[in-house]
């Protein structure tokens, strides 16, 4: 089993971060947290990677609904959704998969990974005509 869902985009990194982002919002997702991977790693390690950044994305009412379940699930949240560049045209969008958590959660967490896991879909989604890959 895959631990993410991907797309990739035909369209520059920065075109496709601000994307990503409004994707997200029209799914109910807020943008808590940005890890500009590349800089992290040149400053910390002087390392070259491609762009690439993550955004720690949260639907309150999931995360809500998530911790009155088991309040320990706060150690995965939020939803962390990474866009790379592979090339100056090409972008790949990956999301954690809601469901590859189900096997540390339970079952009691059917219901909010499945929404979850249609909204970031959903948002990957209306990146691109191309399908998401699970």
């Amino acid at each position: 089993m895959s631990y993410t869902m991907n797309t990739t985009v035909s369209r520059p990194y920065a075109e496709t971060v601000e994307a990503v982002r409004a994707a997200l919002a029209d799914q109910g997702f807020g943008v808590l947290t940005e890890i500009d991977l590349k800089a992290a790693l040149k400053a910390k390690l002087d390392v070259d990677v491609a762009p690439q950044v993550i955004l720690g994305a949260c639907r309150p009412q999931l995360a809500y609904q998530a911790i009155q379940l088991d309040p320990s699930i706060a150690a995965v949240l939020p939803c962390n959704v990474v866009v790379r560049s592979l090339d100056e045209h090409t972008t790949i969008v990956e999301a954690f998969d809601p469901d590859a958590m189900m096997g540390l959660a339970g079952d009691a967490f059917d219901e909010v990974a499945a929404d979850a896991r249609h909204r970031l879909g959903a948002a990957l989604s209306a990146l691109t005509a191309g399908p998401v890959e699970a």
